[in-house]
């Protein structure tokens, strides 16, 4: 079936595949979580009385109807259940409640994710944070690098040193994405059907339809035909590496992508709700999400006839899976224990501490990127003692272990910059920590 995507063609559109995949530009709320007096509100679920002008804002969203869904949850330590506000409907004009179990497309909270399995194989022996990539997939050795990011794909030059794990890890190997500004490299890409994650079945004028490759085995070779946009290991730039690391994952691991997840993360941590390809029987608790062009709100991707219950030749680990808060809030409180989630040992204590560290390698230039100044982990970004990332439809997610608290916020909008919900947000849990501090 053919994918629709929202492409680099579309610039003259406010919904661009670029604007629709900067989701990770985003953590959360940061050192405003300091002093944050979840552990008090033990038997307490919605606490918007305590959060009013988080509560406000997220009114004001669903009030204005600007969003269908905005849920916000806030969790304390090994706490087994977040704290919420807000919620909304599952669509705009359903009378249908969003709640914890309501599911989402998270889209690049899916990186995260893919960076924990990859460190559950490092901590098995399986892979090595340094080792290259070619041991693992032979079409990655002897890579090109393009003479010029912005030139010719043929203008090439060999790489310098091999792509490793690490690069995969932290968007330094090099790769291009099918939202590069080079319009040679994203057609390349979406020539070959280098796709990420998903958005709709729906036509959208004045842009390309984009037929994906069948399987991850030939999606990663493809892209192995492709140059590198800069050197290994020097540069931040984002990318599908993530998407490969889940071939990488089958390969070593001698199961299917989608299985390992389940096996080794999903089922331990009980994230039930946590798909590549929706059940038809799970499609009520599916929100609609919606494209926001020129001010105006579109449904781009509906509950029933959702894209996501399509099965995925390509499950992508940069971007393709659908979760609940409460599936992915059990995630966090997995990685905010140490690997540790209620009395189940789900990956280990160092590979956790280590995934959510600084793995950037020394010298790597950051500089005019998203990440600048800041760290990057197994997937994720790292800020002191903070590791999340953010998603194209709005949502983001994170921990802070020096607080002892993890956090999300889920909403269905792209592009994610079409509000201020995420700056607003923050701002929020500023002013409401501000006020409670006295007491």
């Amino acid at each position: 079936m053919a994918f629709r995507d929202f492409s680099a063609a579309g610039a003259d559109m406010a919904v661009s595949r670029r604007s629709l995949m900067r989701g990770g530009a985003w953590l959360s709320a940061g050192a405003a979580m300091s002093g944050l007096p979840l552990g008090s509100m033990a038997l307490a679920h919605d606490v918007s009385g305590d959060f009013p002008n988080i509560a406000a804002m997220v009114k004001r969203y669903l009030d204005s109807k600007k969003v269908a869904s905005l849920l916000v949850t806030l969790g304390s330590g090994q706490e087994d259940h977040a704290h919420s506000i807000g919620g909304g409907t599952l669509s705009l004009g359903s009378s249908m409640a969003v709640d914890e179990n309501s599911l989402f497309r998270i889209y690049s909270m899916t990186k995260p994710v893919t960076g924990m399995a990859t460190m559950m194989l490092i901590d098995d022996g399986r892979l090595s944070l340094d080792q290259p990539v070619s041991e693992i997939l032979p079409a990655f050795a002897n890579m090109q690098v393009m003479a010029d990011p912005s030139g010719p794909l043929d203008d090439t030059v060999p790489a310098d040193t091999a792509i490793t794990i690490r690069h995969l890890l932290t968007h330094t190997a090099g790769l291009g994405y099918i939202i590069s500004d080079n319009a040679a490299l994203a057609k390349a890409f979406a020539d070959r059907g280098l796709v990420g994650g998903r958005v709709s079945r729906l036509p959208i004028p004045g842009l390309p339809e984009v037929t994906p490759a069948p399987n991850l085995e030939v999606w990663a070779d493809r892209l192995a035909t492709l140059p590198l946009v800069a050197q290994p290991g020097t540069q931040w730039i984002y990318s599908a590496s993530l998407d490969l690391l889940g071939r990488v994952i089958e390969v070593a691991s001698g199961m299917g992508f989608e299985e390992f997840l389940k096996a080794r993360i999903f089922d331990p941590c009980g994230m039930d709700s946590t798909y590549f390809t929706v059940p038809a029987s799970e499609t009520g608790r599916l929100t609609t999400n919606y494209g926001v062009v020129n001010g105006l709100t579109l449904p781009i991707d509906g509950g029933a006839n959702s894209i996501f219950t399509d099965a995925p030749g390509v499950p992508s680990g940069g971007g393709g899976l659908v979760s609940s808060a409460k599936d992915y809030d059990r995630f966090l409180r997995m990685l905010l224990g140490y690997g540790l989630l209620d009395d189940t040992r789900v990956m280990g204590e160092n590979a956790v501490r280590v995934g959510t560290s600084n793995l950037l390698p020394d010298g790597v230039d950051t500089s005019g990127t998203w990440i600048a100044g800041q760290g990057h982990g197994a997937g994720g970004r790292v800020v002191g003692q903070q590791y999340g990332w953010g998603g194209a439809a709005g949502t983001l997610a994170s921990i802070d272990y020096g607080l002892n608290q993890r956090i999300g916020l889920f909403t269905q909008y792209m592009p994610a910059e079409a509000y201020p919900i995420r700056t607003e947000f923050m701002a929020a849990i500023e002013a409401d920590l501000n006020a409670m501090a006295p007491a």
